[in-house]
């Protein structure tokens, strides 16, 4: 497989007169962790949700794992794990029986399913767990098995929407130290979405900015703090250098229910 694992060319999203993504053209090498910036209404979720083939493009064209999103959909599905910002666990299942639905759903072989579910269960610290209703589970927790979910079938990439939203800052934490395990231990390239700046700038090999549907800017943490001319930038600095005044005012109203929704749930 290409050190490239995901490729975008004029890859174009419109909704009639909204144009969600313009002509976006990125690279992602394998292994790392890349963070996808920007207000609401950016064009984030549309970006991943065409990738991982849950929403066609208008225009344009994109390879995942060497596969092309329209022509190869299945092929890109087997390489692929998805975390949707709402919440995807079943409460009124136990961490197990979640976990033993994905099985089947990727086709895991019935010989090997147990000890897959098994190694998932333990690597998220959720083995003690495993035979409790989901809805008896913390936020934190919760999170953990819908990562579990979406690699126990040993995706080369993960697709992350805002994995963080509505947790506290121990939750947070522990999701991020997962994060970072999947890729130093498994070689796990990492997409993802967040509103956290630092948690972007602490864990991501390199960022992209967008703002109203194109990315301004994309580079190492670092390398943007560092364009601003300033030695104590942040990536806030950066974030609001770029996409101005829409950190206050991007977003619609079911975008900010939809987010509210989700933190509550997630407790």
């Amino acid at each position: 497989m290409s050190d490239i694992v995901i490729e975008t060319t004029s890859l174009t999203r419109c909704f009639g007169a909204l144009t969600a993504v313009n002509s976006l053209t990125i690279q992602v090498k394998a292994g790392e962790v890349f963070g996808l910036l920007g207000p609401n209404g950016a064009g984030k979720s549309t970006l991943i949700k065409m990738l991982i083939t849950l929403l066609p493009p208008t225009s344009g064209k994109a390879r995942v794992c060497g596969f092309d999103i329209a022509r190869a959909s299945c092929d890109v599905r087997r390489f692929i794990g998805y975390v949707p910002q709402l919440l995807s666990a079943d409460g009124s299942l136990t961490g197990y029986e979640n976990l033993l639905v994905f099985a089947k759903l990727y086709d895991i072989p019935r010989s090997e399913r147990a000890e897959r579910i098994r190694i998932a269960l333990n690597l998220m610290g959720l083995a003690d767990a495993a035979d409790k209703l989901v809805r008896t589970y913390s936020g934190g927790m919760i999170r953990r098995l819908e990562i579990a979910q979406s690699t126990l079938h040993h995706p080369s990439i993960l697709f992350l929407d805002e994995p963080t939203v509505g947790l506290d800052p121990v939750a947070r934490k522990a999701v991020w130290e997962l994060i970072e395990r999947l890729r130093t231990d498994f070689g796990t390239t990492i997409f993802l979405t967040t509103h956290f700046m630092e948690e972007a700038d602490s864990m991501c090999n390199r960022v992209a900015i967008m703002h109203l549907g194109n990315v301004v800017n994309i580079g190492a943490p670092a390398d943007l703090k560092a364009s601003l001319g300033d030695e104590n930038a942040t990536l806030d600095d950066v974030f609001v250098h770029y996409a101005g005044n829409s950190l206050d005012s991007g977003g619609t109203f079911r975008d900010t229910s939809r987010t509210r929704r989700t933190a509550q749930r997630l407790g």
